[in-house]
């Protein structure tokens, strides 16, 4: 989620992850999956920005606490679990 400002000056919290298009039309035009268009003050370049940065903590997150195998934590002097 990256928080963005409406012309109004209220915040809003948009799913990075809904974003199909950010325009500049002049001002930034935010398009959504879901097809809804949200303006924001903030530019194209901070709005791109703010959407990486968010992506980047997800995947930062995902590599932190991510599932992972049996075979991937074993120390090297445990052997492989078989099947019979």
């Amino acid at each position: 989620m990256i928080k963005l400002t409406l012309y109004n000056d209220a915040d809003v919290i948009v799913n990075a992850d809904l974003i199909e298009l950010v325009e500049r039309t002049p001002d930034t035009l935010v398009t959504l999956t879901t097809g809804k268009k949200v303006m924001v003050k903030e530019s194209v370049e901070d709005v791109v920005k703010k959407a990486i940065a968010y992506h980047r903590l997800i995947a930062g997150k995902r590599r932190l606490f991510g599932s992972r195998s049996k075979i991937d934590i074993m120390t090297p002097t445990e052997e492989p679990e078989t099947w019979t």
